[in-house]
């Protein structure tokens, strides 16, 4: 549904920007009067001296007491609008992954759980300081996103490959998922130099 929304939001934006950027661009190079067309009567840009917003424009309504709150409080809902969009992009948590048990029925597993299993088995492995798992994408297809802070000795290629084929897999199988997609960030530890004297 979030796509969708977003195709089309996007869709529009993008067709309303066109249009508007074509229209200047048709005005500022005076294409109307040489390829000699025309365009409709509430068209505001028919030459290469026209402005977007003119002198007038810009100060009709300057001196209403209404004009400066309604501007404050458009500006307030467009940027909430915009900031919601902004949080609903994220991708959220999975509640809920759906196992398929072998005699087809579905038993809902909570992802919460599950996270919390991946990060223990994790933070288990040598050389990981600290994991951190979210569970993202659809019931029946998660994916995971995990963090690992390593330790200075540790070495990253060894221990994503145990998590790979260890920690990661123990949950794709005990959960019954046919994959488990994961992305996995590493970052070092940082520690103090240690001086000797």
């Amino acid at each position: 549904m979030l796509k969708a929304v977003n195709r089309v939001l996007l869709g529009l934006l993008g067709l309303g920007l066109f249009a508007l950027g074509g229209g200047v661009l048709l005005g500022g190079l005076d294409l109307q009067r040489r390829w000699d067309f025309g365009m409709p009567d509430w068209w505001p840009f028919r030459g290469p001296d026209d402005v977007v917003l003119g002198a007038e424009g810009r100060t009709r309504w300057r001196d209403e007491g209404w004009w400066w709150p309604s501007v404050i409080a458009a500006l307030a809902v467009l940027l909430a609008l915009l900031l919601w969009w902004l949080l609903a992009q994220r991708r959220h948590r999975l509640d809920r992954v759906l196992v398929k048990t072998e005699d087809g029925a579905a038993v809902r597993l909570d992802g919460r759980t599950l996270e919390d299993v991946i990060e223990e088995e994790a933070q288990a492995l040598d050389g990981v300081s600290r994991a951190h798992v979210r569970l993202t994408g659809k019931r029946t297809a998660p994916s995971a996103r995990v963090r690992l802070l390593l330790e200075p000795h540790a070495d990253p290629a060894r221990t994503l490959g145990q998590l790979s084929r260890e920690t990661l897999a123990h949950a794709r199988d005990s959960a019954g998922l046919d994959r488990l997609p994961s992305k996995v960030r590493l970052r070092e530890a940082r520690h103090r130099a240690q001086r000797t004297a």
